[in-house]
């Protein structure tokens, strides 16, 4: 069976299920998960995690992502973006290079955002985009996300709506378009998202995507399943450790392995997921180490044939 990660350049206009079903559709494998929604005008790196590979989806997908942005001043819309209804619009904006650099800097580290009404968060059950499209506005609670990097690329300030090209690296959860718009608020000015692009996430950048003409063309190769990255590669944020080949079977058995079973590991924290392999490279699983036993404890444990 098909079992592995396959990073997808997701095209504009389609969504990120239409994006699965498609890859579904190509290599006749239902078990197909994503590891982070894109918006149907967003182009960029869609990693999806096929076969057993699915176990893994949380964990990609609470690894970082970057983006490519272009924002739009003078301009807000109920979206937040370009595609929505034009709510306020200035006839011309002025600002200086230095406002926007220090503004940019502010964002830096743990910010709170508002989730946009167009988003895919869920409030009593309903998703904030069906209230939105019913011509409901509900009051939504801040959450926390981090702002890593946040990089000017380029600007056009010389126009009555200037724009700014931005690179950003952020935690899972942040919406850029969110984002724009407070970047604006801080501006005294209304702003909106005009583009954006996902250049990595779960670790994957372009460099490694595939396009679904690439994908299809592989698959009626019969090459497809060599492209694919193991489940384990993309986890190499956890720190690793090994274990015998004996423990390996404890492990299979649903047993606990001891903690000082474990030779080559790196450091750990008492609450860390730890990826564990057999002397022979075998990936066994995620474990976390449970100290008042001294054991590890399994929280996901793989097998060449079928999952335990």
């Amino acid at each position: 069976m098909m079992d592995g990660i396959l990073a997808v350049w997701k095209p504009a206009g389609w969504t990120s299920h239409d994006v699965v079903a498609k890859v579904r559709g190509i290599v006749k494998v239902k078990r197909i998960g994503h590891t982070g929604t894109l918006d149907p005008a967003v182009t960029g790196v869609l990693p999806l995690c096929i076969g057993r590979a699915t176990r893994v989806v949380e964990y990609v997908q609470e690894r970082p992502k970057c983006y490519e942005a272009v924002m739009q001043f003078g301009i807000a819309t109920d979206t937040e973006d370009l595609t929505g209804t034009v709510l306020e619009e200035l006839p011309s904006v002025t600002l200086t290079e230095a406002d926007i650099r220090r503004v940019l800097s502010s964002f830096l580290g743990n910010i709170e955002q508002v989730p946009p009404m167009y988003s895919a968060v869920r409030v009593d059950g309903k998703r904030l985009y069906e209230l939105a499209r019913e011509g409901q506005v509900i009051e939504r609670k801040s959450r926390p996300v981090t702002i890593y990097a946040l990089d000017l690329l380029d600007m056009k300030l010389d126009q009555p709506h200037p724009t700014i090209r931005f690179s950003v690296s952020c935690s899972k959860g942040t919406y850029i378009r969110t984002l724009c718009v407070d970047i604006g608020q801080a501006l005294g000015v209304p702003a909106v998202m005009a583009e954006l692009i996902r250049t990595m996430s779960g670790g994957f950048t372009k460099e490694q995507c595939f396009t679904l003409e690439q994908i299809a063309q592989l698959q009626a190769a019969g090459e497809l399943e060599e492209k694919l990255t193991p489940s384990d590669e993309a986890l190499d944020h956890f720190p690793r450790a090994t274990v015998s080949m004996e423990n390996v079977q404890r492990a299979f058995q649903g047993k606990r392995i001891y903690l000082n079973a474990m030779f080559d590991h790196g450091e750990y924290a008492a609450d860390s997921i730890i990826r564990l392999y057999g002397k022979d490279g075998t990936f066994v699983g995620l474990f976390t180490p449970d100290e008042e036993t001294a054991t590890l404890k399994a929280v996901k444990v793989f097998t060449k044939t079928a999952d335990l």
